[in-house]
């Protein structure tokens, strides 16, 4: 694999009130596909690190979005390090029009495999430990069932198990998508999507009830609008549905390898929070915490609801010592 090293790095957009995290360096590696990806590593100053948080964004999330994340889990010790997948943030895009887009939701496990074996083991302390997001919840809980080894525990952020409010199986939106690919239409864009964060849109919104860290990050992406992603694709939601439908499947929860913590809104509109319930009931090497008054994003909601997930953070990764 051909792993990019700039020194100089890509820029990372920093605002007034989204500052770069303490020791960044940022650079691009080519996965083994040929996609070129953007990461950033972020240290841990003085003492000895306690390892290294590997980040997994969710769809349409960008390494900038989770400065604050980043620097609380410095503050705790350990070092950082993520990258934005295909086709969002300042990594390669797939189609043109800044669409969400991959031809198989493998695509997604190529790109943490690369980053895995180019950047983490030579370049990163361990033991690893991989926080997810949504999108990136469901990577995480694939590779947990690859490959037991590559990192030492899963800490999830309301996984994209399932989506809310869709009106059909996983398995059966799959189908449905993947016959409107196969008529041609998969690079259209699935309608609803692209709306600004900003003062309008905040009030019902369905990320975050926090309103200055919900502005903070219309902030970046109207000073970068280069970051954004615009709406998913039906080819997307084709590869999407399809492992949330694998997810479902009786021998999934088994599959999984690795000690998982799974967090879960209570109030998230964007991803099935019964889905998460059912799954971390069925888990062997897994458990759910439902966080009330929660919506989707969690590391960007109020202040109380924050300090619920990072003190699960701490309980869990603590756990391993104890």
């Amino acid at each position: 694999m051909n792993v990019v090293v700039d020194p100089n790095g890509p820029p990372l957009a920093a605002t007034p009130s989204n500052p770069v995290p303490e020791g960044a360096r940022a650079g691009y590696f080519v996965t083994s596909d040929n996609v070129r990806l953007r990461y950033a590593l972020f240290p841990r100053k003085g003492e000895m690190p306690r390892g290294t948080v590997c980040i997994l964004q969710g769809r349409a999330e960008f390494i900038e979005k989770y400065f604050e994340t980043i620097a609380d889990f410095q503050a705790r010790g350990f070092a950082v390090a993520t990258f934005d997948f295909r086709g969002q943030g300042g990594s390669e895009r797939v189609v043109p029009g800044r669409l969400g887009y991959v031809d198989r939701f493998e695509d997604y496990w190529t790109d943490l495999r690369s980053f895995h074996a180019g950047i983490l083991l030579p370049d990163c302390p361990p033991p690893f430990y991989l926080v997810a997001h949504s999108m990136g919840g469901l990577v995480a809980l694939d590779a947990g069932r690859r490959d037991r080894l590559m990192f030492d525990r899963l800490f999830l952020s309301a996984p994209m198990i399932a989506l809310e409010g869709v009106g059909m199986s996983m398995a059966g939106a799959s189908r449905l998508a993947n016959v409107l690919s196969f008529l041609g239409l998969g690079r259209l864009p699935l309608p609803g999507h692209d709306k600004p964060m900003v003062e309008k849109t905040f009030p019902d919104n369905p990320l975050t009830g926090d309103r200055a860290r919900y502005l903070r990050n219309g902030e970046v992406l109207a000073a970068q609008p280069n970051l954004a992603t615009g709406a998913p694709t039906i080819r997307w939601a084709a590869a999407a549905t399809e492992m949330m439908g694998e997810a479902a499947r009786d021998r999934f929860p088994g599959s999984v390898r690795i000690p998982v913590l799974m967090l879960a809104a209570a109030r998230d509109r964007v991803v099935s929070t019964p889905a998460i319930e059912q799954l971390g009931l069925r888990m062997r090497t897994g458990r759910h915490i439902v966080i009330p008054g929660a919506q989707h994003e969690l590391f960007m909601e109020t202040d109380p609801i924050r300090g619920q997930v990072l003190a699960a953070f701490d309980a869990f990764i603590t756990e391993q010592s104890g």
